[in-house]
């Protein structure tokens, strides 16, 4: 069965970007305990800052 880039990326949207409460109550806690780590390079921190925002942002928080 062959399938699309746009219909897996559908599929994955459906399994790991839903709106439920419980996904924004995790990610918010996630970004309230967010803290960078003394080893960890700022680089590295900003990225994952970035990308809990944009997750965030994509359920509407």
């Amino acid at each position: 069965m062959k399938k699309t880039s746009s219909a897996l990326w559908k599929r994955l949207e459906t399994l790991y970007a839903t709106k439920s409460l419980a996904n924004r109550l995790m990610l918010k806690q996630h970004l309230f305990m967010f803290r960078m780590n003394e080893c960890e390079l700022l680089r590295d921190h900003i990225s994952q800052c970035i990308t809990l925002l944009n997750d965030l942002k994509n359920v509407k928080v």
